[in-house]
This record gives structure tokens, C-alpha cells and sequence, in this order.
């Protein structure tokens, strides 16, 4: 069995874990609560209604990490990026930067493959008003080291949103904390790169917070970091051996 098979295996039995996870009763009852009364765009749809597991290459060695699952998005799909306008965003960003198969992001049979990359957020479940709680953000945590644990190719963790960076920060043991902004970098005690960018959240990407251009400039940074020796290819598919 090759590395790579080995860390498929780890990272679907992290999965199954996550998925199975009730330690934040809030946001267990809120996340029924959401798929019980659904917008009428999705009435009559199945959610997932269960934490949401990260996905994407288990040769990851970028990892892109949001807040917290969306309500009628990974909540609703089961996976993280699909279904909602936030993930359209991320996910047209990482086809732009090699790092996925298309730019669509609609359902889990959608035949979406990240390549190179790993998708998730700091918050497995839908928290009510996007907004978890300390503990709820700390109890999640544990997550991210079993997925990181997993991603034995590693090399950079790119966090939407002030959020994201305070929570990964925070797992890191960052003293003194780092301070966000888009396109800062900082180098964490296990050797990972920490990359910030604005969230793209539609309040940032309506206003022009956050272009598309910005958010392939991060992307484009972490690509240089992950794969050195190729900086500044471009067209390329990452996929493989680097």
C-alpha cells in the first residue's frame, strides 16, 4: 500500500469521525432546525444535517479552510464549498489556479476532484447566524489536526476570513498571535504557511472587499510556496508528483 493510499484510508475514517460528531449541542439542534424548515428554493431536498468533513486529495499541500459550514450549502450537500455562493467562488478560484478538475461546485456526485488541494472550514456545522461560539470554534479544532495529521504533503494552510486565521492561529500555538490581512503569510512553528485572505463572503465580494483577482493572487501564492520549482507556471495541472 502506497503513501498516498494510506492517507486516503486516515482521511475517510477522519471523515467518518467528523461526520458522526454530536459534542456542540447548539449547533446539533440548529442544524436540524435548518434542515427541517428549508428555503423554498430547496423544499423537499434531503440534507446532510451533520458536521461536514473536509475533502479534496489526500496528496493535498495547500489546504483551504473557511469559517464554518453554510447553512444551505455543506449542511444541506454534505460537502464543503457546494451549494452556496461562497463556494462557487472558492471553488471557480481553485480551477483558475489548477488546484480543481472545473469551476462548479453543485452536489457531491458532481464529479468535482481538487487536485493538489484540500477544502474544508474551522466550524463543522452551520452555526446560527454564522457565528460560532468560542468553545464551539475550539471543541472543532480537533478536527483540523486529524485532517492535518492525515496530509502528510502538507505545506500551506490558506484561511478565508479573519476567522479562519485567528482559529488556525490558535490550533498552532501562534504566540503572539499573528494579525490578519489579505495576501499576509506567516510561518507557523511546524514549518506550515499560513496565508490570509478576505473572506468571500457575498458582503466582500459584492462590495469589491474581495475581487476574484485578489483571491487568485493568494491562491497563486500558496502554488509557489507548495511547489517551488514551479513558481510562476502557469497552465499547469498540479496533480502528481511535484
Amino acid at each position: 500500500m502506497t503513501g498516498s493510499e494510506d492517507g486516503a484510508i486516515a482521511l475517510t475514517r477522519v471523515g467518518e469521525r467528523i461526520a458522526s460528531c454530536a459534542l456542540c449541542p447548539r449547533l446539533v439542534r440548529w442544524r436540524r432546525e435548518v434542515a427541517d424548515a428549508p428555503p423554498a428554493r430547496h423544499a423537499g431536498e434531503r440534507y446532510w444535517a451533520r458536521p461536514v468533513p473536509g475533502f479534496g486529495d489526500p496528496r493535498a499541500r495547500i489546504c483551504v479552510l473557511g469559517l464554518a459550514t453554510a447553512a444551505h450549502g455543506g449542511n444541506r450537500t454534505g460537502r464543503a464549498f457546494t451549494g452556496n455562493p461562497t463556494g462557487d467562488w472558492v471553488v471557480r478560484a481553485l480551477h483558475r489556479a489548477g488546484l480543481a478538475n472545473q469551476p462548479t461546485s453543485r452536489h457531491r456526485g458532481d464529479g468535482l476532484r481538487l487536485e493538489g488541494a484540500w477544502a474544508g472550514s474551522v466550524v463543522r456545522c452551520a452555526p446560527p447566524g454564522n457565528r460560532p461560539t468560542p468553545v464551539e470554534r475550539d471543541t472543532c479544532l480537533a478536527h483540523l489536526s486529524e485532517e492535518v495529521a492525515a496530509l502528510a504533503e502538507l505545506r500551506v494552510l490558506v484561511a478565508l476570513g479573519g476567522f479562519a486565521w485567528d482559529a488556525v492561529a490558535r490550533w498552532a500555538g501562534a504566540r503572539p498571535k499573528p494579525r490578519f490581512g489579505h495576501g499576509v503569510e506567516h510561518r507557523l512553528d511546524s514549518g506550515l504557511v499560513l496565508l490570509g485572505s478576505y473572506h468571500p463572503s457575498r458582503q466582500n465580494t459584492n462590495t469589491g472587499v474581495l475581487t476574484e483577482a485578489m483571491l487568485d493572487a493568494v491562491l497563486a501564492r500558496a502554488v509557489d510556496i507548495a511547489w517551488p520549482r514551479r513558481a510562476g507556471v502557469t497552465g499547469v495541472r498540479l496533480a502528481g508528483p511535484g
